[in-house]
């Protein structure tokens, strides 16, 4: 008689590393929550502010890669934060098939409060520098490995 291989055992949700990623992903964007929503923003369109504050105005093709995300998520996104008076969208005069976005004012003097923000958050989670830059450091060598993957 054959025996079939021994199934590894089974994880306890809570100690599924996927699990608790998902779980930390929601209680980083419930604590951003009231810190944005007196600038009018939604965490993800903090994160496409984000990018432009550094980067200055980006192809929106650059913020899919940059945001890891897609066309059909990023466009409305950026719809609404143009009629929010947020951002620009033109096209390149040098490649009509591609569509260059750019804070406006109001969009680029939000990022006074970025420090504030960012502060709050790691105050809320305990990020020391040297705790920040371990968590990092596992994050990125998750999502590296997952893109290896895919």
């Amino acid at each position: 008689m054959t025996q079939s291989p021994a199934q590894p055992p089974a994880v306890a949700l809570d100690d599924m590393v996927c699990f608790n990623l998902h779980a930390a992903y929601r209680a980083v964007t419930a604590v951003y929550r009231p810190l944005l929503e007196p600038l009018g923003l939604s965490y993800p369109q903090y994160l496409v502010l984000a990018v432009l504050w550094d980067q200055g105005a980006v192809p929106v093709r650059d913020l899919v890669v940059r945001l890891q995300s897609d066309y059909g998520t990023i466009t409305p996104l950026l719809k609404r934060m143009q009629s929010q008076g947020l951002v620009t969208r033109t096209r390149n005069p040098q490649d009509e098939r591609s569509v260059v976005v750019t804070a406006t004012a109001a969009g680029a003097a939000l990022s006074a409060h970025a420090p504030r923000i960012y502060q709050a958050i790691a105050d809320t989670f305990g990020l020391t520098a040297e705790r920040a830059d371990t968590a990092l450091d596992v994050l990125r060598s998750i999502s590296a490995h997952a893109q290896k993957s895919a």
